[in-house]
């Protein structure tokens, strides 16, 4: 082999063994530690989803909760599904946020 080809593979375990470390001190995402794992769907019963969470809230008719919601249920109704979802969700969190 040319010298820089056995360079270069003595050089494979090292940069093996700084991957995996790398890799080991990255914090792992648990589900146990947010929560349920929440599997979603661009779908119209997920739309209704939102909405019912939507309704739940205190805030969930004022503006600009309300608005949000109503142009994000269209959309869904319209067919344009992922974007109606974006809107509702941008509805929950203002709501969420006091309106």
């Amino acid at each position: 082999m040319p010298p820089k080809i056995v360079a270069m593979a003595s050089l494979l375990p090292a940069i093996q063994l700084a991957l995996v470390i790398a890799l080991l001190s990255v914090p792992l995402a648990t589900a146990a530690a947010d929560g349920p794992v929440r599997v979603t769907t661009d779908s119209t019963a997920y739309c209704a989803e939102l909405a019912g969470r939507l309704a739940e809230q205190p805030y969930g008719h004022a503006e600009p909760a309300r608005s949000l919601a109503e142009e994000g249920l269209r959309l869904c109704g319209k067919g344009h599904v992922r974007t109606g979802i974006a809107k509702l969700r941008r509805a929950l969190r203002a709501a969420q946020a006091g309106g």
